[in-house]
């Protein structure tokens, strides 16, 4: 996919439109239920709606669910989902069909792989992580240390890899987030995967932030494990279930904490001996949550036949007009910049600071801008390049220069904080 040159000259709202014009990857917007005068720029927290995930639900619930009842277990294929489910997702992450399953949540599945890392590495005892992680994966990492005897050292990003050197044949496991859920930072996957590996530590990625946006290829660096969730930039709705992939030759090795049934070799046999499945299928726990996981793979059709470099291509030139607009539109506001410039270096989504940060945000949204804030100052803005157009940015720019100038954000009901920011 090749994007256009920009013009030199500061940009106006025409030149956004012809870059539309000029997107391969505009039809695709169609695929979603996208509200009339919404401009939705928050699909790195939730995914929107694509068309025909209502009616598949629908469906399930009054035939599948309604009609069929228990026999939908065989008959309407809901027990071989978490696996049919994650071999969707296997090709969107540059994965085997066999070595992903969906199940649980992020952090569930977390807790899972991290145990089991350790479980083959048990004569070490650092684990490496990122100083600033989303929190979940600091509280999972932090009680399995507590739970395994081993010590944890946190590193800012940019002293990773120094941590992981000083570490050296102590460490036992690096487990980082691909994306930044702030700053947007992207790590290099690739390096930092063969540097762990070379120490005879395993490597583990959360994929909450790259997934669908980013032409990753897990297979092929020989990553260890990795952990993602199905509602971001997958757009598998609310608390869409998460999905956890294992290397394939670490299958016959592991083992995972979470003994449940449906890990089980032969589940119903219902023996009290338990024996793990040779599989992904040892990762499963307990009953998926059905719904959820119909929905997740009826959501995953927006992405059929698109080419994941396409798709980072357009998400790196999102980011990169946002930024310009950024510069030429918004100087003088007391904005800054918390995402990289570089767009290789950066994920799908821009990130500004300010101090007022919070009423901002919630002027910008009753604007019908949508983006979120992140404690204490983060303005995120997420580009999902399936249905995000260039002139989108455009308009959101300026919302947030009328925002600014006119002294909206002022007003008390914006500085009022909701439960979820």
């Amino acid at each position: 996919m090749t994007i256009a040159p920009l013009p030199q000259r500061p940009l106006t709202r025409a030149d956004t439109q012809s870059l539309d014009a000029a997107d391969v990857l505009a039809p695709l917007r169609q695929r979603f239920e996208l509200p009339e005068g919404i401009n939705y720029l928050d699909g790195n927290s939730l995914g929107a709606l694509p068309k025909g995930v209502a009616e598949r639900v629908e469906r399930a619930i009054r035939e599948e669910w309604g009609q069929g009842l228990i026999r939908s277990w065989n008959d309407a294929d809901w027990y071989p989902a978490p696996l049919r489910v994650g071999q969707t997702i296997a090709r969107l992450i540059g994965a085997q069909g066999h070595e992903v399953v969906v199940c649980d949540s992020t952090s569930v599945n977390l807790y899972k792989v991290l145990v089991a890392a350790l479980r083959l590495r048990p004569r070490r005892r650092i684990v490496v992580c990122e100083r600033g992680n989303f929190p979940t994966d600091a509280y999972i990492v932090n009680s399995v240390a507590e739970l395994m005897k081993v010590d944890v050292i946190y590193a800012d990003p940019d002293q990773v890899p120094a941590a992981i050197e000083a570490a050296g044949h102590e460490l036992a496991v690096v487990q980082l987030t691909h994306v930044h859920y702030k700053s947007g930072q992207l790590y290099d996957m690739a390096a930092l995967t063969a540097r762990t590996q070379a120490l005879g530590a395993v490597v583990i990625w959360d994929l909450a932030h790259s997934a669908g946006v980013i032409d990753l290829q897990l297979s092929a660096l020989r990553v260890d494990f990795a952990v993602g969730c199905g509602y971001k930039y997958l757009n598998g709705g609310p608390g869409a279930p998460a999905y956890v992939y294992v290397r394939e030759d670490h299958l016959s090795e592991i083992r995972q904490p979470l003994q449940g049934w449906h890990g089980h070799k032969r589940p119903f046999e219902f023996s009290h001996d338990y024996e793990p499945h040779p599989g992904i299928d040892q990762m499963l726990v307990g009953t998926a949550s059905q719904l959820g996981l119909i929905a997740f793979e009826a959501a995953l059709q927006a992405y059929e036949g698109v080419e994941l470099a396409q798709v980072r291509a357009k998400s790196m030139a999102l980011g990169d007009l946002f930024v310009r607009l950024v510069d030429e539109r918004l100087a003088g506001f007391g904005f800054g910049l918390a995402s990289p410039r570089e767009a290789a270096r950066r994920g799908s989504q821009v990130s500004l600071t300010h101090e007022q940060g919070y009423a901002i945000m919630q002027a910008l949204i009753a604007r019908g801008v949508i983006g979120d804030f992140r404690a204490p100052d983060i303005l995120r803005f997420g580009f999902a390049p399936l249905y995000v157009r260039h002139v989108d940015l455009w308009d959101a720019i300026e919302a947030l220069r009328n925002i600014m100038h006119s002294g909206q954000w002022r007003e008390p009901r914006f500085a009022q904080r909701k439960a979820v920011t």
